[in-house]
């Protein structure tokens, strides 16, 4: 079987291209392998930072979801994942 006619695999929310855009920082926020540290290396932005973004992006009930989401699993952080 060719390579082309591998089925693909469908994401609900696939990754964004562009790392320095507010999609890429929210879709990673969302994520739960990704850690705070890993998206201020790749984007500079510090947590404080993607708190602010996410609050600006999300609709409020959004953002009150996600930050009890990431408050309760304690695996954003490195050092406690």
């Amino acid at each position: 079987m060719k390579k082309d006619n591998w089925p693909k695999t469908k994401v609900k929310k696939p990754e964004p291209k562009d790392i320095n855009s507010n999609d890429w920082i929210i879709w990673a926020a969302w994520a739960d392998r990704i850690t705070f540290e890993e998206i201020e290396k790749k984007t500079g932005k510090t947590e404080s930072e993607v708190i602010k973004i996410m609050r600006r992006s999300l609709k409020p009930s959004s953002f009150r979801l996600w930050r009890k989401r990431v408050n309760s699993q304690s695996i954003k952080h490195r050092k406690k994942f």
